[in-house]
Order: structure tokens, then C-alpha cells, then sequence
């Protein structure tokens, strides 16, 4: 079993609270589903979110989420990159996984697509 990282982001649309739990749940439901994961697999979940994102905490959406209440979380701001993409929510969820490095899936939805247009799949 090894520790991997899987990166994903989403982007809303506002700053509005329900808008950024919702892109939150969302995110995190597309990784679990693609990498075939649960709660308990989960080391870690590091969220960010960009500047313009103060209406919630991201991770208040994972903690009220049923079996995930004991997964460690953390929240921080992006770097404030000029011309860089707003509006984004990003994760880094360390996994304990017997999937090797290649056979990870790395999750980008809406705009963040842009991010990382070789990982993102139509």
C-alpha cells in the first residue's frame, strides 16, 4: 500500500457559501468515484481556494458529510498569482492506495479544466 496524493480542483460561478459547499461536495464525490476510495483510505484532505472565495470554509461541506467526520482537513488561501484562474476550489486528498502512480485520477471540473488540460477528461 502506498501514500498517493490526488489533486483536483472546481470553479464557481459566485462567492456565495451554498455555492462553494456544493462545488466542494461535488469535487470530492468525482475523486472518491473515480479512484474507487473511502473515508477511511484518507490520510489527509488539504483544500485551498482562491482570494476572492471568503464565504465559507470548504471543508465545513466534507466534515457534515456522512463517514467522513474523522478525515483530517485543512483549508489555506492559494497564492495570489496575478492572471491566475478565480473562483477555484483546489484539493490535494492523501490516500492510502494500492493503485500505482499512473492509474491515479486526478479530477479538474467547470473551468478549472484549464488548470490541468492533460489530466482533465470531456
Amino acid at each position: 500500500m502506498f501514500l498517493r496524493g490526488i489533486r483536483g480542483a472546481i470553479t464557481v460561478k459566485r462567492n456565495e457559501e451554498t455555492e462553494i459547499l456544493e462545488a466542494t461536495r461535488q469535487l470530492l464525490d468525482a475523486i472518491v468515484a473515480e479512484n474507487g476510495i473511502k473515508p477511511e483510505d484518507i490520510a489527509g484532505v488539504f483544500i485551498t481556494v482562491t482570494h476572492d472565495l471568503d464565504a465559507a470554509f470548504p471543508a465545513k461541506a466534507i466534515r457534515e458529510m456522512k463517514g467522513w467526520e474523522m478525515v483530517p482537513l485543512m483549508c489555506s488561501l492559494e497564492i495570489p498569482v496575478k492572471g491566475s484562474l478565480p473562483l477555484c476550489i483546489r484539493f490535494m486528498v492523501m490516500v492510502n492506495t494500492d493503485l500505482a502512480q499512473e492509474q491515479v485520477r486526478h479530477v479538474y471540473l467547470n473551468d478549472a479544466v484549464k488548470l490541468r488540460p492533460d489530466l482533465s477528461r470531456s
